[in-house]
């Protein structure tokens, strides 16, 4: 049987970044949409802050 190989080309950069969903209602419809970003750890407060009001 020959082995199988997973992943041997990982840099493991994935842990610098988060993935940041933002809840927001539409102005045509009313209803809430989802806003998903993958932004670096830094400036996730930044990306939250810049909600639109």
């Amino acid at each position: 049987m020959a082995k199988k190989v997973v992943a041997t080309f990982q840099t493991g950069g994935g842990k610098d970044f988060t993935k940041v969903i933002r809840m927001a209602k539409s102005s045509k419809t009313g209803a809430y949409v989802f806003k998903e970003n993958i932004v670096p750890n830094d400036a996730v407060k930044d990306f939250l802050a810049s909600a639109e009001k």
